[in-house]
């Protein structure tokens, strides 16, 4: 499924002009994240040129409705018939904002003039959606059947594989131009920082604040139910890649709007927004921003509060109820803090790379930043899926006879 991703990286969209089009994404513009995660293939602008991003956007767009909007959190409730619904709606999402993007990009594409000669008009707005959102679609089923036939996320891996596709060029510029870097030696010093870096990453991500839950004992019949104690994990990283994710394109938003309308204002604001101290301190405000923002959205404490409540369950010390739930929304409120830090630090990595050490932009770019984030997170769920599995299958290597499999009582 990978492969068949890959290949269709490689596949043009007809009527554009590569060679101008790669000059403009140089230049640093929103779309830059958009080709992260599509691997190359909106820089290329291919049939995949949109990615999965559009996927991304509208499962965002869901989750920040269902919080708000009754009926959809009440259909979030309904089990796996609420869960298929949601996804229904995410599909049909999906597509539209497949054809909206790609009428923008084709409509800017012919106001930048990159366009073969003799192509342009609606004709080519028509063909450039109808091909881009065809593809979106295509990486989303691919998505889908890696999910429910493969090991893991198959949407983290498509975008893992797009990411993990630029490394060996990244370390080709960076053995290129060694020389700006203290040459071997440095390269070497480079390579030890990004293993830091990477070790880093996983020691963040799998950090948690354990609170202790006690179940009170029930004596049911004639049996006694409960008494346990467990804990409700609290993670460090709640809200994983999309502050960043966020953050980045708000920034980097007025320098795409600055190549289609060419004012003055628009130009200083653009200058202003895409380098800078004042750039790197306003990245860093929103990202810590989007991590209290996007975790208050996903994680209610109230509700948990309240299955805990009708559980039997409570925190050793603290009232059932509303204490509880100030209690817990207190801890995620430090938690949340220490990983908005943790976040800001890494995605701000890529910017002093390049302008301290003149580290190559391809290469501070996948070893920071949110590529890195989204490359070690998708790697570590996914060994932890196969470790799952391998020990599913060797549970029953444990039950006796050659062939490890359950024996019926006659034999």
């Amino acid at each position: 499924m990978l492969g068949v991703y890959r290949v269709g990286v490689f596949i043009p969209t007809p009527g554009i002009h590569v060679d101008a089009l790669k000059r403009i994404f140089s230049q640093g513009t929103v779309f830059d994240i958009f080709n992260l995660f599509s691997g190359g293939a909106l820089e290329q602008f291919s049939v995949f040129a949109l990615g999965i991003m559009p996927y991304i956007s509208a499962s965002i767009i869901l989750q920040l409705l269902t919080v708000s909007i009754p009926s959809l959190q009440k259909l979030s409730k309904e089990g796996d018939y609420g869960r298929k619904k949601i996804t229904q709606y995410t599909r049909y999402g999906t597509v539209l904002l497949s054809l909206i993007q790609g009428f923008g990009i084709s409509y800017g594409l012919e106001q930048q003039k990159v366009l073969l000669p003799g192509v342009g008009g609606m004709s080519f707005y028509l063909t450039t959606m109808l091909t881009l959102a065809c593809g979106t679609a295509f990486i989303m089923w691919l998505g889908e059947q890696i999910s429910e036939r493969g090991i893991g996320n198959g949407i983290s891996l498509v975008i893992f594989a797009g990411i993990v596709t630029r490394i060996p060029g990244a370390f080709r510029d960076a053995w290129g131009t060694k020389e700006q870097f203290g040459g071997l030696l440095g390269f070497l010093v480079l390579l030890a920082f990004v293993y830091l870096v990477i070790s880093a990453i996983i020691f963040f991500e799998r950090s948690q604040r354990r609170v202790p839950i006690q179940y009170a004992k029930r004596v049911i019949g004639r049996k006694l139910y409960g008494g346990q104690s467990t804990h409700l994990p609290l993670k460090l990283n709640m809200a994983g890649v999309i502050p960043p994710i966020f953050a980045s394109s708000i920034l980097l938003f007025p320098a795409t709007l600055a190549q289609f309308w060419n004012s003055e204002l628009m130009q200083k604001v653009s200058a202003m927004l895409t380098g800078g101290l004042f750039h790197d301190i306003l990245y860093v405000g929103m990202i810590v921003f989007f991590c209290y923002f996007y975790t208050a959205v996903t994680f209610n404490t109230t509700d948990v509060a309240e299955n805990l409540k009708k559980n039997g369950g409570y925190i050793p010390g603290i009232r059932p109820g509303k204490s509880t739930s100030d209690y817990i929304d207190m801890i995620l409120s430090r938690t949340t803090l220490g990983g908005a830090i943790y976040i800001a630090v890494i995605c701000i990595l890529p910017t002093i790379l390049i302008r301290q050490f003149g580290i190559p932009a391809s290469l501070a770019s996948v070893f920071g930043g949110t590529s890195l984030l989204i490359v070690v997170g998708v790697a570590m769920d996914t060994v932890a899926q196969v470790e799952s599995h391998l020990l599913t299958r060797n549970y029953e290597g444990f039950l006796g006879g050659k062939t490890g499999k359950f024996k019926g009582r006659r034999s």
